[in-house]
């Protein structure tokens, strides 16, 4: 997911600390494999690792082939070489996989984002499941054996779904403004002139951003200089509203070009309602600085999600896909299964949109978020939904939880949509302590959820595990986990 959601773990790690489908063979001889950097022998792919990686092995070693498929067999060509595992690329495909598709975007192979879109969708949802049993297999929380695990539940169309770029911008070596994501581990930016799993006005609109920074003249930054202003540019569309807005991310606040730019965007592009400024001037690999300020229309878009409006500030977390997200927030809603005089907890709230999808089944949603601003257009969209039993507080989960409990609030029912982080340990304890009887966990992360499952199933017991595919083309899975109290 695109959001405050980094992976905290190694994803190679995963598979050397886990005994999962593993020959049986000791760490020497595992280890003791001698390979040189552009060697090749064949290797047969075995499966898919947690990045869609393919996993095969070498005299026993473990080998990570980028593009690689389950069953096909090919030429591996060493490009990297650990004490324990190798990565390698397809130096010749022998034997290819019957799920092998052709990719959408000539860059899939190149940029994050699509790292499984030479793969079939069928074997995706497939895929997308098995990861979350690796995971389990790796940490294996009590009970994991007898989990019931469903089918992914996936897209009639799982593209142009994304309701978000958010593109570096950079000068190519003929000077030309280019926007687009990195190489894999690099700064190499790729300019993306289409994109098959953004929704075509993002696209539309980021590709006439480019054409009029261009045209004005508009200064981009240099990463080893630490100078020039535009960083980056954030489309965002709501799809229930059709309305677009602009960030521009800049290295400082003086924007030269801002007049004319802002006139431009309105008359060109009717469907932009609101044009933003963020300044962000640290040498960090971090997108958003801390202060952001108005150029034009109005701070903030609306989205529509179950019949509900939802104002959307520029820094406010939204899933990147609106339509698997009435699907999530329906299984979240089944699974909770809340009767009318129930309390809920909505960690990790955000703009609302989970708790404001469940108030309707609740006596009282109560909700937190780190950032302030989706805080305030949390309890902005309760009063334009005309939801009065709901309430949104800034700060951590684990901190206001134990406040709460304090006053005298006891939760019936907890939800918990956490980033790829998982669950903080001070939230786990909380949880443990308030003993909701209901209680069901968002995962965007397989590895992280079956790490914290191992302390929660020390007082919970899994229903099931039903897996949704957030972001078709990708490795990236959601989850929502039913609990009850053991």
């Amino acid at each position: 997911m695109d959001r405050k959601k980094q992976l905290n773990t190694n994803h190679y790690n995963h598979y050397n600390q886990s005994n999962h489908r593993r020959p049986a063979h000791s760490d020497h001889q595992q280890t003791g494999v001698k390979v040189t950097l552009g060697q090749r022998f064949p290797l047969t792919i075995k499966r898919l690792g947690i990045n869609g990686e393919g996993i095969g092995y070498f005299k026993r070693k473990l080998v990570f082939v980028k593009g690689a498929l389950p069953d096909e067999v090919i030429v591996a060509e060493v490009t990297g070489i650990k004490p324990s595992f190798l990565t390698a690329k397809i130096h010749r495909l022998k034997t290819p996989s019957k799920d092998r598709v052709k990719p959408r975007d000539a860059y899939a192979a190149e940029v994050g984002g699509f790292e499984l879109e030479h793969l079939a969708y069928p074997a995706q949802l497939a895929f997308k499941r098995d990861i979350m049993l690796q995971s389990l297999e790796k940490f294996q929380p009590k009970g994991f054996r007898n989990f019931q695990l469903k089918p992914t539940i996936g897209m009639d169309d799982p593209y142009g779904y994304r309701n978000k770029a958010q593109f570096q911008v950079r000068r190519d070596a003929d000077g030309h403004v280019i926007a687009g994501l990195y190489k894999e581990r690099s700064h190499d930016l790729v300019d993306l002139k289409t994109c098959s799993v953004q929704m075509p006005a993002t696209m539309h609109v980021m590709r006439g951003v480019v054409a009029l920074m261009e045209e004005l003249d508009v200064s981009t930054y240099d990463e080893k200089r630490g100078t020039g202003l535009v960083r980056t540019v954030v489309v965002r569309v709501a799809e229930g509203t059709g309305e677009v807005q602009v960030v521009f991310v800049t290295a400082k606040a003086p924007f030269p070009q801002e007049a004319e730019m802002v006139d431009r965007l309105l008359t060109e592009f009717p469907e932009i309602v609101s044009i933003m400024q963020n300044i962000n001037n640290d040498k960090t690999s971090l997108i958003w600085g801390e202060k952001t300020r108005l150029l034009a229309g109005k701070p903030q878009i609306r989205e529509v999600l179950n019949d509900l409006q939802f104002n959307l500030s520029a820094r406010a977390f939204l899933q990147l896909n609106p339509y698997q997200t009435v699907r999530l927030y329906d299984e979240a809603l089944k699974a909770l299964a809340l009767s009318d005089n129930e309390t809920v907890i909505d960690a990790y709230s955000g703009v609302g949109t989970i708790g404001l999808s469940i108030a309707h089944a609740a006596k009282e949603v109560r909700g937190m978020d780190v950032i302030a601003d989706a805080v305030d257009d949390a309890n902005e969209n309760a009063r334009i939904n005309h939801i009065d039993n709901v309430h949104y507080e800034t700060g951590t989960a684990e901190t206001i939880i134990p406040k709460w409990l304090n006053e005298g609030f006891k939760p019936d029912a907890l939800i918990v949509d956490p980033p790829r982080t998982g669950l903080d340990d001070g939230l786990i304890n909380a949880i443990l302590t308030a003993k909701p009887k209901k209680f069901v966990y968002i995962s965007c992360n397989p590895s992280t959820l079956a790490r914290d499952l191992v302390k929660l199933t020390e007082q919970y017991h899994v229903n099931y595990i039903q897996s949704v595919d957030m972001m078709p083309q990708t490795a990236r899975c959601e989850a929502v986990v039913k609990f009850t109290r053991a």
